[in-house]
């Protein structure tokens, strides 16, 4: 059975919407990053670098980062439908994935979330935070302008939508102005994990 190693409120959650969608059984093993959890021994054992997610498959390897587990995700259960067929379909997901966790997530609310991790100045973390709010707000206009009228980023569910929630949920825990097809968009997809915890209990 997998394992997710998961921290309530990180991109991890984006990973544990992934496993849901795919229906396979899976377990989750909680990680305290506040408390400093992922720098345990025993976590630096299954993940060195210190961070999640990191999921630990079938046969006991681990393997660790965003895009690589939704990769990894999508090409095992191809049922699920989460990156499309095509070597284009494919191109083009990981090309919005890669936005999201690259530039969204780690230019944008990495920043602004965590100024202190780049400085120990006051002034300079106002500076670095406001820097990271208003490349997170750029992002998330470039997504609602690529999502346009579609009901997902690329007119079906994929693993996009997965990296999408994800920030989505950070910019409204954090009171951020949202293009309302972003709004509905965050909206669907809380309405399908609904239904898809409604339909599996393996979490």
């Amino acid at each position: 059975m997998m394992r997710l190693m998961h921290s309530p409120g990180a991109c991890s959650e984006g990973i544990l919407l992934l496993l849901e969608e795919v229906d396979a059984p899976f377990e989750v093993e909680l990680i305290d990053l506040k408390s400093g959890a992922q720098n345990s021994v025993q976590f630096r054992q299954v993940n060195p670098k210190g961070k999640v997610p990191a999921l630990q498959r079938e046969d006991g390897s681990v393997l660790t980062e965003f895009t690589a587990i939704a990769f990894w995700l999508a090409r095992r259960f191809p049922e699920a439908e989460l990156m499309g067929s095509s070597l284009e379909a494919q191109a083009r997901t990981l090309e919005l994935v890669d936005f999201i966790v690259a530039s969204i997530h780690m230019r944008g609310f990495t920043f602004f979330k965590v100024p202190h991790k780049f400085s120990p100045t006051p002034d300079v973390q106002s500076a670095i935070a406001a820097h990271g709010r208003a490349a997170a707000s750029a992002g998330l206009t470039l997504l609602s302008e690529h999502l346009g009228v579609q009901d997902y980023l690329l007119g079906a569910f994929t693993i996009a939508d997965a990296a999408a929630w994800y920030v989505l949920r950070w910019a409204i825990a954090d009171e951020m102005d949202l293009p309302e097809n972003l709004m509905q968009l965050y909206a669907r997809i809380e309405k399908r994990r609904a239904r898809n915890n409604k339909s599996i209990g393996n979490t």
